[in-house]
């Protein structure tokens, strides 16, 4: 008998076996720990662990039984995991966390189904979130020298702390995170380097809370605290805390520099919630171990000088700088208040193509997130990076302040800002003042 002649009965066993299983694993039951809590662990446990700013958390059946309901609502709706980048830009990246169709169909099945625990064998390892750190065990934790008390109500400006790092030598950080102890009051935080021998807030008290003083001339709209007055590039980026953000952490051959004899800038927004209460932020960081391959610089790119007409539903502007050394973008972000609707940023090259970076056509100022691409994208000299923003003053908007004024920068929700925020990588001695065309340095500080 040929050997093919014998192989066919088997081939066709194998076959039917084959559809049999199939059939038998779509019709099997959707348990949590073998089918949901994969799911919950890489698109939804970042936030919704105990001590992040999710309300509820999410990390055990016993957690996730009683919002099962409100799990199904939400994802069938699309209003979770939470995503803003429009794909049609054609971008990848790594952070996506939008749930396919057969995977919210997965989700439904099981809450249709009474939410079945199922086997805990089939329980995937769990995650860890060591004292709730999203960037795992900290080198270093660095609090606030003390507790800043916030009242029950009224306009809280923007407050500053200086905190000496006392490092003796240089010292490269990989991942760094803002962590507040009274979130319901925290509108938003960021953690800049100031360089040894910098000009910015000179004068001010280290290791005590202040508000820096108006600058004259400006009504108010710009302070002492603001670095493109008196900073230079040097004076960085290091951290930010806002509604919907994750930590920055950058790849392993690449790390944030801080110069010894550096000072940690804390820059917080606080709003008053009814009642008083009190917060101590701690900074947590990661080192590198020893001297990484690439420098990460955190630039912006943005503007200032628009003014909003009352009740305009549509107002743009835009921002533009050119890079005068290769950098390699790791990650982007649009940054806007109440008022944005829309905010795009574009790359384009020396030899005349373009390409959208990103693409945010729903801005959502509660859920401001960084997007990290799959492939970085290498960025030559001449690389011209254009920012193109939109805000919405009308009374469409259900979140606008007020859309009876004309609304200019500023620190205060009610106000606007228009900024692109990237993570570039780049040699470790590039000079950061001479990253940026000539008389651009401004719109990119």
């Amino acid at each position: 008998m040929p050997v093919s002649s014998f192989l066919r009965p088997f081939s066709v066993c194998v076959f039917f076996l084959t559809v049999y299983a199939a059939a038998h694993a779509e019709n099997s039951p959707v348990t949590f720990h073998k089918d949901i809590e994969p799911l919950l662990q890489d698109r939804c446990q970042t936030c919704h662990h105990p001590g992040d700013i999710a309300p509820m958390s999410l990390l055990t059946y016993k957690d996730a039984r009683q919002w099962a309901k409100a799990i199904k609502e939400y994802v069938s709706l699309g209003k979770m995991p939470p995503w803003y980048a429009d794909p049609s830009a054609h971008q990848h990246y790594q952070n996506d966390k939008t749930l396919s169709s057969a995977e919210i169909q997965q989700i439904r099945a099981w809450v249709d189904a009474g939410a079945p625990e199922g086997d805990p064998k089939d329980a995937p390892l769990p995650r860890n979130f060591p004292d709730g750190w999203n960037i795992g065990k900290p080198d270093l934790i660095v609090p606030m020298p003390k507790p800043y008390q916030i009242p029950a109500q009224g306009t809280i400006a923007y407050t500053y702390v200086i905190i000496p790092t006392h490092f003796k030598h240089d010292m490269w950080v990989q991942a760094a995170e803002i962590r507040p102890s009274s979130r319901s009051t925290m509108h938003h935080s960021i953690l800049f380097l100031r360089t040894p021998g910098s000009k910015w807030l000179a004068g001010y008290p280290k290791n005590q809370a202040f508000v820096p003083k108006p600058r004259p001339g400006t009504d108010g709209r710009s302070s002492e605290g603001d670095r493109t007055e008196e900073g230079s590039l040097a004076d960085e980026w290091l951290a930010s805390y806002v509604p919907g953000q994750r930590p920055w952490i950058v790849p392993p051959d690449t790390g944030f520099l801080v110069k010894a004899g550096s000072d940690f800038v804390l820059q917080i927004h606080y709003t008053a919630n009814g009642k008083p209460t009190e917060d101590l932020t701690r900074i947590g960081l990661v080192f590198c171990q020893g001297v990484p391959a690439k420098r990460a610089y955190t630039a912006t790119l943005g503007r200032g000088d628009f003014a909003i007409p009352p009740g305009d539903p549509n107002y743009q502007t835009d921002a533009a700088v050119t890079l005068a050394t290769p950098v390699t973008l790791l990650s982007a972000s649009p940054h806007m208040h109440l008022r944005g609707k829309a905010m795009t940023l574009n790359a384009v090259y020396p030899n005349g193509s373009s390409e959208t970076l990103f693409s945010v056509p729903h801005y959502s100022f509660n859920w401001q997130q960084m997007y990290v691409f799959e492939t970085p994208k290498l960025l030559p000299v001449g690389t011209r990076l254009e920012a193109t923003a939109a805000w919405d003053n009308s009374t469409n908007n259900p979140f606008n302040p007020d859309p009876k004024v004309e609304v200019h920068w500023g620190d205060q929700s009610w106000e606007e800002m228009m900024l692109s925020v990237m993570i570039f990588q780049i040699d470790r001695h590039t000079d950061l003042d001479h990253i940026y065309a000539p008389d651009e340095k401004r719109a990119s500080n």
